[in-house]
C-alpha cells in the first residue's frame, strides 16, 4: 500500500467511529442525519468536514481525492481562492435584492453568457437556483413556442432533467416517475438514434429537449451526427432545439459547451453544477426569437439572479477562462480515459465520454462495489447506475492529482 493510501483508509461509512473537533463521531452525525432529514436519499457515505483543492477529509481527518466534485458542481475544486474572494467581497457588500432591482454582477453574468454560449447580442439569460428551475424556465419556453395542435415536446429515453414536476416528466426514467403520476402532459421519450428522431418529429412538436451526454446514464453521448441533424430538423419543423448543459457545460468537455463541439446553435441552454463552482445557481440562455418567447409575468424567482450568486459565478467562469481551465479539461480527461484503458481488468467493459466527464462500463452490474473500493483506497467517484461510473473531477486537477487517480483506481480493481 502506498503512502498517500495509507492517508486515506475509509473501509465504509458503517465502520467509522472516529469524532469530529466538535466532539460527535461520524456514526452519532450519521444517525442524527439520518434521523433529522427527509429520508428522499440513502445514508450518506462519510461525513464531511473540509475540502482543499482536489481533497476532502472527513471528520476523523481521512483525506479523499475527490473525482467526484459534487456530482461536477465544484469546477474549480474546494476553498479555491479566487471563489472564496468573490464569496466574501459580495456578502460584505450586497447579497440579495429582489427582482425589482439590479445588479452589477447580474448583468454582467447575463452579458457574459452571452458571449461564451454563443447567444450574441439577440441572446437572453434567465437566472434561477438549480438546473431544474432552469430546465421549468425552458418548459415554459417550450410552451410558450406551442399552441393548438403544437404541444408535443421530445425528450430521449434514459435522459435525466431533474425532480421537479416539468423537469421528471421530461425525464426518460420511469422509476423516477413512479408514484409522482400524472405526468405533466405532452412529453414524448424516444430513443437516442437519428432514426428515432426522425420518425417523430413533425409541426405538432414545439421542443427537443436533450442532453448532448447523458451523465446520469453513463456518461453516454448522442451518436454523431445526432446534434447537427436535431437542429435540421427542429428548424424545419419550427420546434424549439433546448440543450440541457447542466452537468456538461462550462468547460467540462473540452469547449465552453459540448454543443460546440458540433458547431450547432441551438435556441436555448440549460446551466446550472459548475457555473459558480458550488454555489447553487441556474440559468436559462436563449438565442434569437426565443429569446421573446416568454413574456413579463412569464416566469420568476426569489433568489435567481442574486449579487451574492452571479459575482461568484463571474469570477469562477473568470478564472476558468484565465488560467485555460478548457484545454486542461480536455488534455486531462485523454489521460484519465487512457489510464482507464490501460488497466487490465475484466471489470471494465467500456471508456467513453468528452474532456473531464468520463465514464466507465462495468461488468455484471458491478458498478456500485467498484465505487465502493474506490472509496476504501480514499478515491470518490460514483455509479450512477449498476453498469456504468462517473468520474468528473474538478476542472483544475494536475500531475500529482493524475497520478494519485491511477495508483487508488487500480488498487480499487485489484482489491474486488
Amino acid at each position: 500500500m502506498s503512502a498517500a493510501q495509507q492517508e486515506s483508509p475509509h473501509p465504509s461509512a458503517s465502520s467509522v467511529t472516529g469524532s469530529s473537533p466538535t466532539g460527535s463521531s461520524a456514526a452519532e452525525l450519521t444517525a442524527r442525519h439520518g434521523s433529522a432529514l427527509m429520508r428522499t436519499l440513502g445514508t450518506p457515505l462519510l461525513v464531511l468536514e473540509r475540502g482543499q483543492g482536489s481533497w476532502v477529509w472527513d471528520i476523523e481527518g481521512n483525506r479523499y481525492l475527490d473525482f467526484l466534485a459534487g456530482i461536477a458542481v465544484n469546477s474549480l475544486g474546494h476553498a479555491h481562492p479566487v471563489i472564496v474572494e468573490a464569496a466574501a467581497r459580495q456578502a460584505a457588500t450586497l447579497v440579495h435584492v429582489s427582482n425589482y432591482f439590479a445588479t452589477p454582477p447580474q448583468i454582467e453574468l447575463a452579458e457574459r453568457l452571452r458571449r461564451i454560449t454563443g447567444a450574441g447580442d439577440e441572446g437572453r439569460a434567465y437566472f434561477g437556483n438549480s438546473g431544474a428551475e432552469a430546465i421549468e424556465a425552458a418548459f415554459k419556453l417550450a410552451r410558450r413556442n406551442g399552441g393548438p395542435g403544437k404541444n408535443r415536446i421530445l425528450s430521449l429515453k434514459n435522459a435525466f432533467h431533474g425532480r421537479t414536476m416539468g423537469a421528471l416528466a421530461l425525464t426518460g426514467k420511469p422509476a423516477l416517475q413512479e408514484h409522482f403520476g400524472p405526468m405533466v402532459p405532452g412529453v414524448e421519450h424516444i430513443d437516442s438514434t437519428i432514426e428515432a428522431l426522425e420518425a417523430a418529429i413533425d409541426e405538432t412538436v414545439s421542443a427537443l429537449v436533450l442532453e448532448p451526454i447523458k451523465g446520469e446514464a453513463g456518461v453516454l453521448p448522442l451518436p454523431e451526427g445526432y446534434l447537427a441533424r436535431a437542429r435540421e430538423l427542429t428548424a424545419k419543423h419550427d420546434a424549439l432545439l433546448i440543450i440541457d448543459e447542466i452537468q456538461t457545460g462550462v468547460g467540462r468537455t473540452g469547449k465552453w459547451f459540448a454543443y460546440q463541439h458540433e458547431g450547432i446553435v441551438p435556441d436555448a441552454v440549460a446551466i446550472a453544477k459548475g457555473i459558480a463552482g458550488g454555489i447553487p445557481i441556474g440559468a436559462l440562455v436563449t438565442f434569437g426569437r426565443a429569446s421573446e418567447l416568454l413574456k413579463r409575468g412569464d416566469h420568476g424567482s426569489t433568489f435567481g439572479g442574486n449579487p451574492f450568486a452571479t459575482a461568484v459565478a463571474n469570477a469562477v467562469l473568470e478564472e476558468i477562462e484565465q488560467s485555460q481551465l478548457i484545454d486542461n479539461a480536455r488534455v486531462r480527461g485523454r489521460q484519465v480515459r487512457a489510464i482507464i484503458e490501460d488497466v487490465d481488468s475484466p471489470a471494465i467493459t467500456a471508456v467513453r465520454g468528452k474532456g473531464l466527464m468520463v465514464g466507465v462500463g462495468i461488468a455484471d452490474g458491478n458498478a456500485a462495489e467498484v465505487a465502493s473500493a474506490a472509496l476504501a483506497q480514499g478515491l470518490i467517484i460514483n455509479a450512477p447506475n449498476p453498469d456504468n461510473l462517473r468520474i468528473v473531477p474538478p476542472l483544475t486537477i494536475g500531475d500529482d492529482e493524475i497520478a494519485e487517480f491511477e495508483t487508488r483506481f487500480r488498487a480499487a480493481l485489484a482489491s474486488l
